[in-house]
């Protein structure tokens, strides 16, 4: 693996003050009785690791309180998250995040109500989400059903009501501020404007929900939706990131399974053909990590092709990985009592998120060239 690939000491010591606290407060057995209660989200883990660790403003500028890393760190997070299915908004907090980047930088928004939001989500004041599908691919043209109209007696230009819906929204039942796109522009809209209905969903640690705006007062962030195109991009590194770390938590609950589980007198991970399949998963995340890690290491026309490759991957590995961690524990695995259909749910849910691999994979061929299947 290239230099620039491995960890630096840095993302090791977040990676394990992460790792600690995931250990502490969010083993499986409790993050399974959360997603049988009416409150699926951990608020207080996540005002922890958001305030406490810091990781809401990783990527905000240090003049705004923020760490000011890149999304290699939040890699490193989002790793540690995927390891524990821990249900916290983390994913859509780092979308908005890096939406109001992309749109302060654009120069054709509002940079001051940028700043301000920045500010409050470094601080772990307010919490974010983008409400857009969460199946949204980075490279799909958005057409919204939120209409605009402008705020009589419109004495700022910036300001407008919106109207319309926005289905299966991910990370936006515990946020505080929602980013809209909205007839070619973006709009900052409080989440008490607008009725928020979870929806029955597969995986039950990132509940998705459905948003009515009903004439909700929202503030324009930015023209265009260049910075949301940015933001999924980035979400969609770091989502594969997650990837690998449910894969890797899988691989070594499964391991340490069949080392300790009898059959006829033996280990049954001394069977040749569960040593072949767990082989020949080991060498998938080792690629994954490759890709995953590259993606989240590069910018510009380099990093579209290298996300491409980590989402077409590392979906594929995790659903794989997941699906072998059931199996190979026989019975137990199949269980409710046992952690492994968490798993599972969240790497099926994550698979067709910010795009599905055979969307990545055409996405693919298109910037190399080749010819669509």
């Amino acid at each position: 693996m290239s230099e620039a690939l491995l960890y630096s000491e840095p993302e090791e010591e977040l990676s394990a003050a992460v790792a600690d606290l995931l250990a502490d407060r969010a083993a499986w057995a409790s993050v399974l009785a959360r997603t049988e209660s009416a409150e699926p989200y951990d608020t207080g883990l996540w005002k922890t690791l958001g305030g406490g660790i810091g990781v809401a403003g990783l990527l905000v500028p240090e003049e705004l309180g923020g760490a000011g890393a890149s999304l290699r760190e939040a890699a490193v997070v989002a790793e540690e998250l995927g390891k524990a299915v821990a249900p916290v908004p983390f994913l859509g907090n780092l979308t908005a995040t890096a939406l109001l980047l992309a749109a302060r930088e654009s120069g054709n928004g509002t940079a001051a109500l940028a700043d301000d939001l920045l500010r409050r989500i470094a601080a772990g004041e307010q919490t974010a989400a983008v409400a857009i599908p969460f199946s949204r691919s980075p490279d799909t043209t958005y057409r919204g059903k939120v209409s605009v109209t402008p705020w009589p007696p419109r004495e700022d230009p910036h300001e407008a009501r919106l109207t319309g819906r926005v289905t299966s929204v991910a990370d936006a039942l515990p946020a505080d501020v929602l980013l809209v796109p909205a007839d070619g522009s973006i709009y900052v809209v409080q989440a008490a404007d607008a009725q928020r209905t979870p929806v029955t969903t597969l995986d039950m640690t990132r509940v998705l929900c459905d948003i009515e705006f009903d004439d909700a007062p929202g503030q324009m962030l930015a023209i265009g939706y260049a910075p949301l195109a940015q933001a999924l991009l980035s979400a969609a590194a770091v989502l594969a990131s997650e990837q690998l770390g449910l894969a890797e938590q899988c691989l070594k609950t499964t391991v340490e399974y069949v080392k300790t589980r009898h059959q006829f007198g033996r280990a049954v991970g001394s069977y040749q053909g569960l040593k072949h399949r767990l082989a020949q998963l080991w060498v998938q995340i080792a690629q994954a990590r490759a890709v995953a890690r590259y993606a989240v290491s590069t910018s510009g026309d380099e990093q579209v092709i290298a996300v491409a490759v980590a989402q077409a991957h590392c979906s594929a590995v995790a659903v794989q990985a997941a699906e072998e961690c059931v199996q190979m524990h026989g019975g137990i695995g199949f269980t409710w009592e046992h952690p492994a259909h968490l798993y599972l749910k969240r790497a099926k849910s994550a698979s067709i998120a910010l795009g599905s691999p055979a969307r990545h994979r055409r996405r693919l061929a298109e910037l190399v060239d080749l010819p669509a299947s």
